[in-house]
């Protein structure tokens, strides 16, 4: 019955795994055709010294939040009711047969991503209507760094170390690239979900500012007009489809990785002898070793 029920299970990990594979491939898709005419015509328009504080704003953000601030928002996804949770769920997949496990936890992952997506639209609209950009650039990139780390955690990802970090921080740059950056971003998070050393502080560094300075450009239209009075509101709006594209693409990398893990742990399983092709009688007692004496 265990081994039909590590079967089952199994499959339907391999399932997941190729759905994932084909929403990745469609978000890189969309990625690729997005039109962004209406906001490379802003862009030409914002004042060199307008562009250079909100760059500084992003750069300035990040470092708070990954250097000063993190303890602060791991703290605020109750690490310990989430790791617990992360163990009620992950033991329901193991014992479960087919994907209704997998599905129930994917989509309590989910429907947390779309309460955070809620407060984003909140905040974003509120400090729109009042002309605040660059202050709203630190309350945006916690709430949603909160939401990924609150992912990772749902999938059984601890984000305290530098590393888990490190693999966070190249999953914000590579949500809002495209076309072949993308593709190598991409690959690249595949290489840390196998092996992700622990970087040292030069290369975090370099990794934090490159994934400062891709949400600086793609999103410096939006906040520059967010930070005009009365119509910015309408920069505002935009933080919630940000939050989407980016905390869903951290969503689907996680759960690629947990399924792989799994996948990964079937097959080490798989892999092992059992005791019975090993010529041992498993209901005599004692160890491998002393029935082969």
């Amino acid at each position: 019955m265990l081994a039909y029920t590590a079967k089952m299970n199994a499959a339907a990990a391999r399932r997941a795994l190729a759905a994932a594979e084909r929403r990745e491939r469609r978000m890189a898709r969309r990625a690729d055709t997005r039109a962004d005419g209406w906001r490379s015509a802003i862009e030409r328009k914002v004042p060199q010294k307008a562009a250079a504080g909100i760059e500084a704003a992003f750069s300035k953000a990040f470092a708070l939040l990954f250097e000063s601030g993190s303890g602060l928002i791991e703290r605020s996804c109750r690490s310990g009711e989430m790791s617990a949770l992360y163990s009620v769920r992950d033991s329901a997949v193991d014992l479960g047969s087919g994907g209704a496990e997998l599905r129930r936890l994917f989509g309590g992952i989910c429907r947390s991503n779309l309460r955070v997506t809620a407060l984003t639209s909140v905040e974003g609209l509120a400090l729109g209507a009042l002309g605040i950009g660059l202050p709203d650039i630190v309350i945006f990139l916690a709430v949603l760094l909160r939401g990924v780390y609150s992912t990772a955690m749902g999938y059984g990802f601890d984000c305290a170390s530098r590393r888990e970090k490190f693999f966070v921080l190249k999953l914000m740059q590579a949500a809002l690239s495209s076309g072949e950056e993308r593709r190598r971003l991409g690959a690249e998070i595949d290489a840390l979900m196998i092996d992700c050393p622990e970087p040292d502080e030069a290369l975090f560094k370099k990794q934090m500012e490159a994934a400062a300075s891709a949400f600086a450009m793609d999103m410096l239209a939006v906040k520059f007009i967010q930070g005009l009075p009365l119509i910015g509101v309408i920069g505002g709006a935009a933080n919630p489809v940000y939050y989407r594209r980016i905390a869903g693409y951290a969503e689907l990398k996680y759960r690629q990785r947990y399924l792989r893990g799994k996948l990964n742990a079937s097959r080490a399983k798989a892999a092992a002898v059992p005791v019975r092709d090993a010529g041992i009688d498993p209901g005599l007692g004692g160890t491998a070793h002393e029935k082969l004496l």
